[in-house]
């Protein structure tokens, strides 16, 4: 991960401006640059994944034209051969050099022909122009606000902005701003058409793109590891990588000391694919020690984001202290594709389609927020293959009565395109745990017995009444929103609401936004 930071105005210092640039040091610890252009301010933090050299080093700069990027541009490398050949000189093997190039060549448009996650901030000498641009599905984070004097500030972070502007807004996906508009270039979740694919030529398309997915993800001048739960997604991840990489990869999985539901499966998944596997081992005392700090760096007051971050953080952090890995592999985005135990109870295949993306839109805020905030506070870089743009593309694009679970297997699809020797049969077709259970069900039940005991009854009913917005509805959630206000004072508003499963559905009303709670939840927690 990097970091990067824009400030349209000439009334804040460079020190000033390098102390809201340093609040996210984590996400760029190797290099910090800041340079003051003719719009204003533009910085860059750097975590050296591509091109590790100095001269990969950003803001780049072509004249009085400059670009900062937190990404990374896959299949790059080919398209650098054009440009050169089209006469373009680089200085660098990093990856995000082509940028001003690219938008020389194609302008505005530029943003269609990225194969990518990112977000960026580009000046425009020429025609005075400010561009910021975020990937389709915002699995790079971008934010934006407004200061006192009316100037327009962007950031990596929510926490950048704290105290720079009045209001902070996460930056739409798919989305670029242009001296003072913003405007959709992708909706990803859209389906203009399904495809008319018959089931094994889908299961085919499913499983090739995939693998294209992951095997782009793993093109890496620093050391990449993967995380493993032990469930389908990730373990999916690190079978396609083993297989393309030919060696052992290093696989990463961390549970409750009591009751861990996946160690199990992940080092049997591990000891499948010849893997070097860690176990990382947490308690009831280190969950709650790390509660404060997971919720200060998510910038998030839902439940289920924290709950499930709280694993995700603590074994980023040992990766961090105990490896040189830089880069982590990860299973994000496969239950918003192929559905997930509570789409189970969708009454039709269109409400399953229009659930699913309504989920893709809003992913930015949950799940992909998770992992980018767990993985960039330990200095790492997160890759999410099930995020690759063919792939979503694709499975958005099935008939949604071929997902919907009438096959008596969530995830049936997924499940039946890797049959074979990718994954032993008891992986492949088990059951999916929710991933803040998966990491021990104490896990949570000690959170909730710590809110429980932290209020009475009146302080609960007290604290819940003085928000409007998102108004807590637990002992847990309000614990969680009083610690997000101490951050992050009056921005509750970057998130939409709470990610729960749809009420509107049979057998989804419910209060807890655990899978554990649904009466189809049956052997996932076993």
């Amino acid at each position: 991960m990097c970091c990067v930071l824009g400030y349209a105005g000439h009334d804040l210092s460079k020190e000033q401006f390098t102390e809201y640039l340093c609040r996210t040091l984590s996400r760029g610890p190797d290099e910090q640059r800041v340079i003051e252009t003719e719009f204003g301010w533009m910085g860059f933090g750097r975590l050296a994944i591509m091109g590790l050299t100095e001269a990969g080093m950003q803001p780049f700069v072509r004249g009085n034209d400059c670009v900062v990027c937190n990404g990374e541009l896959y299949g790059f490398r080919p398209v650098k051969a054009e440009l050169e050949a089209e006469g373009y000189q680089f200085s660098s093997d990093s990856d995000c050099e082509i940028l001003l190039p690219l938008y020389d060549k194609y302008g505005l448009s530029m943003f269609n022909h990225l194969d990518a996650e990112f977000a960026m901030i580009l000046y425009d000498s020429r025609k005075k122009q400010l561009i910021a641009a975020r990937d389709p599905i915002g699995i790079r984070p971008l934010f934006y606000g407004y200061s006192e004097s009316g100037a327009i500030a962007f950031a990596s972070e929510a926490k950048n902005l704290v105290g720079l502007v009045k209001k902070i807004y996460p930056f739409p996906i798919g989305s670029y701003y242009c001296n003072g508009k913003f405007v959709r270039y992708c909706d990803i979740a859209d389906t203009p058409a399904y495809t008319r694919d018959d089931l094994p030529t889908v299961l085919e398309n499913i499983r090739t793109k995939l693998v294209a997915g992951v095997d782009k993800r793993l093109d890496a001048d620093a050391p990449v590891g993967f995380l493993l739960s032990g469930g389908l997604d990730s373990s999916l991840v690190c079978a396609i990588a083993a297989r393309k990489l030919g060696k052992p990869i290093r696989t990463f999985a961390i549970g409750m000391r009591e009751d861990a539901i996946d160690l199990k499966y992940a080092r049997q998944t591990a000891e499948y694919l010849g893997a070097d596997h860690t176990d990382v081992i947490i308690n009831r005392e280190i969950v709650l020690d790390a509660l404060e700090k997971v919720i200060a760096l998510l910038g998030t007051w839902d439940i289920t984001t924290i709950r499930a971050s709280i694993g995700m953080y603590l074994v980023c952090k040992y990766i961090h202290e105990n490896t040189d890995i830089r880069v982590l592999l990860t299973g994000e985005i496969s239950d918003e594709l192929f559905g997930y135990k509570y789409t189970d109870f969708a009454p039709s295949a269109y409400a399953f389609q229009t659930e699913s993306q309504k989920r893709i839109r809003e992913l930015y805020m949950y799940d992909v927020l998770r992992a980018d905030r767990c993985i960039s506070v330990n200095s790492l870089e997160a890759r999410v293959p099930f995020g690759d743009l063919d792939f979503v593309k694709y499975v958005m694009s099935i008939d949604p009565a071929m997902k919907l679970n009438t096959y008596g297997k969530g995830k049936y699809l997924l499940r039946k395109a890797f049959e074979g020797d990718w994954l032993p049969e008891s992986i492949l077709w088990r059951e999916k745990a929710a991933f803040s259970d998966a990491v021990g069900h104490s896990m949570v039940d000690d959170i909730k017995e710590y809110a429980e005991e932290y209020y009475t009854d009146e302080a609960f009913a007290k604290g819940c009444a003085k928000y409007d917005y998102a108004r807590p509805f637990t002992k847990e959630s309000l614990l969680y929103r009083e610690i997000f206000e101490k951050y992050y004072p009056g921005q509750a508003e970057m998130i939409v609401d709470f990610w729960m499963p749809n009420r509107a559905w049979p057998g989804c009303d419910v209060d807890d936004p655990s899978a554990r709670v649904l009466k189809n939840y049956g052997d996932s927690g076993k």
